[in-house]
């Protein structure tokens, strides 16, 4: 899958910030801009994150099978944020 370049890190999905709007799991690339890879993607066994403004790729630490536990949480750690401020 990573046949296009050295893999930067790997990084656990629950360090991610996660888009529910567009589906799409961020994290910060050393480089300012943010690695990316959609739920789809990892719906699908994708695990490489990609950053859109370097060269840098990242490999997504998740078990397939807890990926929609993994949302709910996200998706209450959002919520209860929003409640905060």
């Amino acid at each position: 899958m990573a046949d296009d370049g050295v893999i930067h890190d790997e990084i656990e999905i629950e360090d991610f910030e996660y888009d529910e709007e567009n589906e799409t799991f961020t994290y910060p690339c050393p480089c300012g801009d943010l690695f990316s890879i959609t739920k789809e993607e990892l719906l699908n066994g994708e695990e490489i994150a990609r950053c859109p403004s370097c060269s840098l790729i990242i490999r997504v630490i998740y078990n397939p099978d807890e990926l929609e536990s993994v949302l709910s949480a996200k998706a209450k750690q959002s919520t209860s944020s929003l409640a905060i401020n």
